[in-house]
């Protein structure tokens, strides 16, 4: 969840924009120690013989026995310890699985009989620390008051995972409670977790609320992770630390054993450093769950291989959407806008521009409520049968308030109060509500229909800010998420350049279970501009 989108589109925090922005002249809270390998021009020096390495390189690596899963998961763990818990402390890791290297073990045994269960086996995965493990990890949100919570089972997607032979190497911090407890916190901040901070520039923000992945898949202290969207969590944070996101639609992976927001709109979602380990990843998670209705939607439309779509002529003879809001702005985001733009005519493609924030802007009016509605309802639900401490919203509440200096030393909880005096879903307010965000899906669907396009393209969002926990986030301006967030649509964030050294994401969305289309896309533009570019962890 990116709170930015609520403080542009509601007036609850009662400040304005500009008000927040001037947050940006403020230095941040944040004290950066000194980091071993820093040169005179503030670079990081990273030697680490995994970095930006993919799932096949790894898995042909492992073929021919120059590594083995158990090697290379105990050399993620080291990297984690070396520049996760030290030298420039990213602080992505929340906790390390003390069982991956046994998972490894048990990967490398099978390879030696012959049994290879698919891409995935014996690759080391961090998962955001909202996804339900049923092993010796926790499942917090970031939160205290759930500290102590172990999943009597797998989330459906940590099934997936295991069934194709991936080692679980940790859990990612974020934003706590997903981002959705205040309305001035800070992204990348939870209280049991400390902040996060982006690998890119360390006085950066990583994002919200997937801010853990994305720092860490930048960072090269895995091999890709899974992170979690409402609205923006899984494509801002891959935008600002510079990787490729995936925010499929809402049906297409199961949302069974993770702590919810918003039964409407959240999902999981693969988070890598190319589009074909994004394909990979996201392959593996698909499947109708019985825990999950919404997964029946999926039935005949989930594709097996999403690696079939990959294809760096897949722009040629489409027809694509522009934003037109976005070539205002910043000039220097603008203008890495339009050069995509112009690449994207390279490559063959027809452009068109279209208004699409215009047109959902009144949609977006019930979004906020729609949330705090089914927060509650999801909420409740799940702690009624987690093994956390608390057992309600309300104890959740009343937890932070007895245990203010730890777990409310920065901001309050403004939203978790706003949740708890919701009704139910057979509110008036709800429906209306309800009835006013997902009309993005038709917005969207007649806009495409209307047009003859084949995606919509824009600005992932723009350039990090810094971390500032005394301010909280403040808006830089460019937000792309809320279209496909509010319809339960498909989105993909690719790195399309750098601002003053800070990655800028270009996003391309499209209607329904099309995400072999923006797959293909993404595919198309990342080959040819190949924009990934590895940290330099710079000071600021």
């Amino acid at each position: 969840m990116n709170r930015r989108n609520f403080i542009r589109n509601t007036s609850l925090s009662g400040l304005s924009v500009a008000a927040l922005t001037t947050a940006a002249c403020n230095a941040t809270d944040q004290k950066t120690k000194p980091m071993a390998g820093t040169t005179g021009d503030d670079v990081f020096k990273d030697d680490f013989a995994l970095n930006e390495i993919t799932i096949d390189q790894l898995q042909e690596k492992m073929k021919t026995g120059e590594y083995t899963a158990k090697a290379v998961t105990e050399m993620y763990l080291k990297r984690i310890e070396a520049i996760d818990k030290s030298g420039p402390a990213i602080n992505a890791v929340i906790e390390v699985n003390p069982d991956a290297v046994s998972i490894a073990e048990a990967m490398d045994k099978e390879r030696k009989e012959g049994k290879i269960r698919g891409p995935l086996h014996g690759i080391p995965v961090l998962i955001k620390d909202n996804i339900n493990t049923g092993d010796k990890m926790m499942t917090t949100a970031g939160a205290l008051a759930l500290v102590g919570n172990k999943a009597a089972k797998d989330a459906f997607i940590i099934g997936k995972l295991r069934e194709a032979g991936a080692v679980l190497l940790g859990k990612t911090n974020l934003s706590e409670w997903a981002n959705f407890r205040s309305t001035r916190s800070t992204s990348g901040w939870s209280s049991r977790g400390g902040q996060t901070k982006n690998p890119v520039m360390l006085t950066r923000n990583a994002c919200g609320s997937s801010s853990g992945s994305g720092a860490a898949v930048s960072a090269n202290l895995c091999t890709v992770a899974i992170g979690t969207e409402t609205d923006g969590s899984v494509v801002a944070p891959s935008s600002f630390c510079g990787i490729v996101g995936i925010k499929p639609t809402v049906g297409l992976l199961s949302r069974s054993g993770i702590i919810p927001i918003s039964a409407t709109q959240d999902t999981a979602g693969p988070m890598t450093r190319t589009v074909k380990d994004a394909a990979i990843l996201l392959s593996a998670l698909t499947g109708v769950d019985a825990d999950d209705a919404v997964t029946n939607e999926s039935k005949d439309k989930a594709q097996k291989d999403y690696t079939t779509f990959l294809d760096a002529n897949g722009l040629k003879g489409k027809r694509i959407g522009v934003e037109k809001k976005f070539l205002t702005g910043h000039p220097d985001v603008v203008a890495l806008y339009k050069e995509a733009i112009e690449q994207v005519k390279k490559l063959g493609a027809e452009t068109v521009e279209v208004e699409l924030l215009n047109a959902i802007s009144k949609a977006g009016e019930g979004e906020f409520a729609v949330l705090q509605y089914e927060f509650k309802d999801g909420v409740n639900k799940y702690l009624a049968k987690a093994n956390a401490p608390v057992k309600t919203l309300k104890e959740v509440i009343e937890f932070n308030k007895k245990n203010e200096a730890k777990a409310m030393p920065w901001f309050k909880q403004e939203i978790l109060e706003l949740c708890e005096a919701k009704e139910g879903l057979d509110s008036k307010e709800y429906k209306e509500a309800l009835a006013k965000t997902t009309s993005c899906r038709k917005i969207i669907t007649d806009m495409m229909t209307k047009d003859k396009l084949d995606a919509i393209i824009g600005t992932s969002i723009g350039y990090a800010n810094l971390i500032d926990l005394v301010n909280g986030d403040y808006d830089t301006g460019f937000y792309f998420c809320p279209p496909a967030a509010m319809a339960g649509y498909p989105h993909i964030t690719v790195p399309m350049g750098k601002v003053h050294e800070l990655p800028v994401g270009l996003s391309f969305i499209a209607g329904a279970y099309q995400e072999g289309e923006i797959i293909k896309f993404a595919y198309a533009y990342e080959q040819a501009t190949k924009k990934r570019e590895a940290p330099k962890f710079l000071k600021g």
